[in-house]
């Protein structure tokens, strides 16, 4: 069998509203994961590891700071001659293509003619908004035997559903129905956002879509509706951890799953997560210091207490102050004095005095000292 031509193609140019402070200032792909990784790290590094090569990314929201993160692919060996990592921010002009999208299914077609010019076989479209680890080559495999027109991967959850796309499916796997975000969920399989489309059967829909309705909008609202009722829609399904990063509650739970050893596996060697992390000296843990089951990052100083947290590059905690199920970014300071408990704090904040968060919530601290819940 011919190796079929893959196209991946990130949307990555939500702004992550629901994350309040952590994304007013920074693309949502851009966020920390385990204090030392970035989320885009787990999407990019699941396709390397997947022999795929020719990733496009479709930007909106802040990229400036998060494109020099990229670095044009280099840590992930996309910095290629042909192919590897292209990056699609908006454009004006008169092309009606241009300007900024109105959702996930308007973002792909806006990039339809662009993506004619390349030529796929299979065009793979994934969010950079969950934590999960996954072999494409499995989900393409899946899709060529079936002869499906789009293969969703599927996973199934034990919260509440009704904030994702939720599907049902016959026996053999064919997805027969399709709820966007229901009020009332009739089934706990949901879409993991991740889709392997037949190229040419996602252009033509997109085409046809745009044409019949004249605007598109988000994916569960259009494109994958119309793909349940008129085309060949299969499932794939994922067993393993996956997380949906886009609400406080969730990033946070997600991180104390790591620590506890039940989350997503970051440390596989046979599964690396590739990054462009800054090199820096080793953490520095000084007498006075108490640590239990933490993750710490290089260039960090620790005097004080931390448990069952994760503290993100250059940060300090100083003797007297303790930080509990929290998690800090960047160049956060914490001062004699201050007691944290499930909090999240932003990059470069600095706390002098008082007592923080509660064990029954998610408290938010910007980089200003200002004070949410999630």
């Amino acid at each position: 069998m011919k190796h079929p031509k893959i196209l991946a193609i990130v949307l990555a140019g939500g702004s992550g509203s629901r994350l309040g402070a952590l994304t007013a200032s920074r693309a949502k792909p851009a966020l920390r994961v385990a204090g030392t990784y970035r989320l885009i790290d787990v999407a990019l590094s699941n396709l390397v590891n997947s022999d795929i090569s020719d990733v496009w990314i479709v930007e909106e929201f802040d990229p400036h700071s998060f494109n020099q993160y990229l670095s044009g692919g280099r840590p992930w060996d996309l910095d290629r001659s042909h192919g590897g990592l292209v990056l699609l921010p908006p454009f004006s002009g008169d092309d009606e293509k241009a300007g900024f999208s109105h959702g996930n299914s308007d973002s792909l077609w806006r990039q339809l003619d662009r993506m004619r010019e390349f030529e796929p076989d299979l065009v793979l479209v994934l969010s950079a908004d969950h934590l999960y680890g996954m072999d494409m080559r499995g989900l393409v495999e899946a899709h060529l035997e079936t002869e499906a027109d789009l293969t969703m991967v599927t996973t199934e959850v034990s919260e509440d559903a009704s904030r994702y796309s939720v599907i049902d499916a016959d026996p053999d796997g064919r997805v027969t129905d399709f709820w966007y975000k229901p009020d009332q969920p009739q089934t706990s399989l949901v879409g993991a956002e991740i889709f392997c489309f037949t190229a040419g059967a996602l252009f033509d829909a997109l085409e046809h879509l745009h044409e019949e309705l004249g605007e598109l909008s988000d994916y569960g609202d259009d494109l994958l509706p119309w793909f349940v009722e008129n085309r060949t829609v299969v499932e794939h399904r994922l067993d393993g951890y996956w997380k949906d990063l886009g609400t406080l509650s969730a990033y946070w739970e997600a991180h104390m799953d790591l620590l506890a050893g039940t989350g997503v596996a970051l440390d596989d060697p046979d599964w690396p997560i590739f990054s462009g992390q800054r090199p820096l000296m080793p953490a520095r843990i000084e007498s006075t210091a108490t640590i239990g089951r933490s993750f710490i990052a290089p260039g960090s100083l620790i005097a004080g207490v931390v448990e069952s947290s994760v503290i993100s590059p250059q940060c300090t905690v100083r003797e007297d102050a303790s930080v509990r199920e929290s998690i800090l970014f960047d160049r956060v300071t914490i001062s004699p004095g201050v007691h944290l408990t499930r909090c999240i704090v932003d990059t470069g904040a600095v706390l002098t005095s008082g007592t923080y968060g509660s064990p029954d919530r998610v408290t938010l601290i910007d980089a200003e000292g200002n004070v949410s819940e999630g």
